[in-house]
C-alpha cells in the first residue's frame, strides 16, 4: 500500500509517518511539504532515513498536485494550526484559508482522480467557540474543572461529537468544518473512502511549539530556557485546561481506517486525551517548577479571542467502534518532552 502525507514535516505529520513505518513494513509512504513552518527541515533526514520519499511542494498548487505519483490513500496533515491564524497579524485570513481550505480542495480532487482514499487530522476547533465558552466550570485546586450541566454533547467525559459546531468557531475552525464538509460531500459523490479524525492538543517531543499552537512544548521549553511566560485570561491564574494526545497514539487507528476499515463506522469522530491527560496551565508550571527550578510567570486579564476555560474531547465514539484508547500518559508526554528540551537546549531558536 502506498501512502501521501501532507505536510509530512511538520509534528504531526513526520510522526504518523515514522510510527507508520516501523509498525508496517510493507507501507510505502510519499510525503509532501512546502517547509513553511520554521523548523520543519530538521524533520527530512529522518525521514529519509526511513525511506520516505520527501517531495518539496505545496498543495495550494496545482502544478505540485500534478507533479504527486498515484497513492492508494492520503492523510492530510497539511494545515496552519492555529486558532488565532487570520487574527494575530502572523498570517492573512486569505493565507490560512488557502492552507487549510483551498488545499484541502486540491487533495479532494486528486483522491477524486485517483480514488484514493482520504483521512483528514482535523480538530476541536471545529466546536462552537461560543459555546465553549459558556461552559460551566468551576475551580478545584488549581484547574477548572466542568460542572454538571445540560449542554447538549457535553459531560464528565469530555466534549462529543454531538457538541455544537455553529459559528462563531475562529476562522482556523471554520476552515476545518468547510473542509470536513467537503470531504463528505466528495466520499459521497465520487465513491472514494473518507475518515474525519478530530483531534485534541496534540503534544510530544520535537514539537514546534508556539503560544497559540504546540502549548505543552512552547511552555516546558520556554520554562527550561528561563523566557517570559504569561497567563493570559480567566483572571490570569492559569486555569484553563486543555488534555492532550501523543500523536502515536493516532497510528493504530489510521492503521484500521486504511488498512481493515469498518465501513459502518461514523465518518466523524473525536480523538482527544481525555480527562485523564488533560492539565491546566497551573499545573503544567507546578510540574516545571519540580523538574527545571521556579520562574516567575507573570498574570494577565487580558482576553485571548476564541479562547476557552476547558477543551477536553470525549473520545467514547472511537473507543466503542474501533477499540481505540490512549496508551500514552500524560506525564510520559511532558518527560518526553522536558528530555527532548534538555537535549536541544536551543530549540526555541531553531522552531
Amino acid at each position: 500500500m502506498k501512502i501521501l502525507i501532507t505536510g509530512i514535516c511538520g509534528f504531526a505529520g513526520s510522526s504518523i509517518a515514522k510510527s507508520l513505518l516501523k509498525s508496517h513494513s510493507n507501507l510505502q509512504i510519499v510525503g509532501i511539504d512546502n517547509f513553511s513552518r520554521k523548523g520543519s527541515e530538521l524533520n527530512i533526514s529522518e525521514l529519509t532515513k526511513f525511506g520516505v520519499e520527501l517531495i518539496r511542494g505545496d498543495i495550494r498548487s496545482q502544478s505540485d498536485i500534478d507533479a504527486l505519483p498515484k497513492v492508494d490513500w492520503v492523510i492530510d496533515c497539511a494545515a496552519n494550526p492555529s486558532v488565532l491564524a487570520g487574527l494575530n497579524g502572523q498570517s492573512s485570513s486569505r493565507q490560512l484559508m488557502e492552507h487549510n481550505l483551498s488545499g484541502t480542495i486540491n487533495m479532494l480532487e486528486y483522491c477524486k482522480r485517483h480514488k484514493a482514499g482520504l483521512i483528514l487530522l482535523s480538530t476541536s476547533r471545529v466546536y462552537s467557540a461560543s459555546e465553549l465558552s459558556s461552559l460551566p466550570v468551576e475551580l478545584s485546586d488549581d484547574r477548572f474543572d466542568l460542572r454538571d450541566c445540560d449542554f447538549i454533547g457535553a459531560s464528565s467525559l469530555g466534549i462529543s461529537e454531538g457538541f455544537p459546531t455553529t459559528a462563531p468557531l475562529s476562522l482556523y475552525g471554520a476552515s476545518k468544518l468547510a473542509s470536513e464538509t467537503l470531504i463528505l460531500e466528495y466520499g459521497e459523490c465520487f465513491d472514494f473512502p473518507v475518515w474525519i479524525n478530530r483531534c485534541g492538543v496534540l503534544a510530544g517531543a520535537g514539537q514546534f511549539g508556539k503560544a497559540d499552537q504546540g502549548i505543552f512544548s512552547f511552555w516546558i521549553h520556554s520554562f527550561r530556557e528561563k523566557k517570559p511566560l504569561k497567563y493570559i485570561g480567566f483572571n490570569g491564574k492559569g486555569h484553563q485546561v486543555r488534555d492532550a494526545l501523543h500523536p502515536m497514539d493516532l497510528v493504530p487507528l489510521l492503521s484500521q481506517q486504511m488498512l481493515e476499515p469498518d465501513w459502518e463506522a461514523p465518518k466523524i469522530i473525536n480523538l482527544g486525551g481525555g480527562v485523564q491527560n488533560s492539565m491546566s496551565l497551573k499545573e503544567l508550571s507546578s510540574w516545571c517548577e519540580d523538574r527545571f527550578g521556579q520562574i516567575e510567570v507573570l498574570s494577565s486579564h487580558d482576553k485571548r479571542p476564541m479562547d476557552a476555560p476547558w477543551i477536553v474531547l470525549d473520545s467514547t465514539t472511537a473507543q466503542n467502534v474501533w477499540d481505540w484508547s490512549v496508551k500514552t500518559k500524560i506525564e510520559q508526554i511532558l518527560e518526553e518532552i522536558a528530555n527532548h528540551a534538555e537535549k536541544n537546549p536551543e530549540w526555541s531558536k531553531l522552531c
